[in-house]
């Protein structure tokens, strides 16, 4: 006759606590350190002027050209950017806040 292990009585005690997570949280990146451009506005009044200017300061005439309305969507994007940044940074704010060990 053979004996096994279940004939032995075996108490098993469960036991739960929670778990103490540590979140590191990453360091918000640095600021943004945008450079502002210099627009000119040339026209039929100006064009000559400015064309001289431009070859004394850079020796070479270049020129990138778009419309009003591309001007527009330009400046529409750009303002989507600034928009969907600083929702995003809420987001990250918020789930810092609740996630700070008090």
């Amino acid at each position: 006759m053979t004996l096994s292990c279940s004939l032995i009585p075996n108490k098993v005690e469960m036991i739960s606590s929670p778990l103490e997570r540590k979140i590191i949280h990453p360091n918000l990146p640095n600021s943004l350190d945008l450079k502002e451009p210099f627009w000119y506005v040339v026209s039929k009044g100006n064009f000559d002027e400015f064309v001289e200017e431009m070859k004394k300061q850079n020796g070479t005439v270049v020129f990138f050209a778009m419309s009003v309305p591309d001007y527009e969507l330009m400046s529409y994007n750009m303002q989507e950017l600034k928009r969907y940044i600083s929702e995003l940074k809420e987001v990250v704010v918020y789930y810092r806040t609740i996630t700070e060990v008090e």
